[in-house]
């Protein structure tokens, strides 16, 4: 049967930024699809609550506190995955973010962090998953890449730019591990999630305006990305690397309707 080839039965996900939004619909979605799933993030009740929800479910999780900002957090997933599950098979680096900020008024210090949040986390994370991914024969990456990198708006130069390298990571890393794992991304759009509901909702006429520049005539969920996660980690995409799949409603340019001036 065709929808056979995207279970994931006896598979290995980690996944990052797991408590909320894309990250937990990721998590819940590899779940449903079979994968025994570590699932890590700073805030544990939040991590506690949605292994509860994959227990329902009849999946198995692994709660892993993580800041994905501390090499050694990270070392300590891959290791609590490795001795829970006896191996890794998917990663999905989703854990990132950094808010606008106009670029006169940006510090080098948070330009740097958001290449650390971003980039590095996620490259260090491929970087201890791979070898086990190999060993057991093969495996799968996905990072959670945006539409702003390569969009342009004001105000994005540090969020931009470092998932332009996060992309660019991908097609590099793809070829460099390929035939044996697979890596590629999403270029994500306007999605409704924990970070954008708060502009959403201390302005509610931002979300129709940024709708009205959406063809679909719609935000995203946390479920149209999982969804694609789901196709990009099992075999139904098994000749699929080193791609970034565009998930943002048709949009051909910035939804984000607030413009940022640097004063020039």
């Amino acid at each position: 049967m065709i929808l056979d080839r995207f279970r994931l039965t006896d598979k290995v996900a980690i996944v990052t930024g797991a408590s909320a939004g894309i990250g937990r619909a990721t998590a819940v979605a590899l779940a449903e699809a079979g994968a025994r799933v570590a699932c890590a993030a700073r805030t544990v009740d939040k991590l506690e609550q949605l292994a509860g929800q994959i227990g329902t479910l009849g999946g198995r999780a692994l709660v892993v506190p993580c800041d994905v900002n501390v090499p050694e957090q990270i070392e300590r997933l891959v290791e609590r995955t490795t001795a829970e599950f006896g191996g890794i098979d998917i990663v999905v680096n989703n854990a990132g973010g950094t808010g606008p900020t106009p670029a006169l008024e940006l510090s080098l210090r948070d330009f740097e962090a958001a290449f650390h949040f971003n980039v590095g986390s996620a490259f260090l994370l491929t970087r201890l998953a791979v070898p086990s991914m190999a060993k057991r024969g093969c495996g799968a990456i996905v990072n959670i890449s945006s539409s702003l990198s390569f969009m342009v708006d004001s105000g994005f130069v540090a969020y931009g730019a470092a998932k332009a390298a996060l992309s660019h990571m991908t097609r590099i890393l793809a070829y460099e591990f390929a035939p044996h794992v697979r890596v590629n991304a999403l270029a994500v759009g306007a999605t409704v999630t924990d970070a954008l509901g708060y502009f959403l909702q201390a302005a509610p006429e931002i979300e129709q305006k940024m709708v009205e520049r959406t063809p679909m005539g719609r935000l995203g969920t946390p479920e149209d990305i999982a969804l694609a996660v789901l196709y990009l980690v099992s075999p139904a995409s098994g000749w699929v690397t080193g791609k970034i799949l565009e998930i943002d409603g048709g949009a051909v340019a910035s939804t984000w309707p607030i413009k940022m001036s640097s004063g020039l």
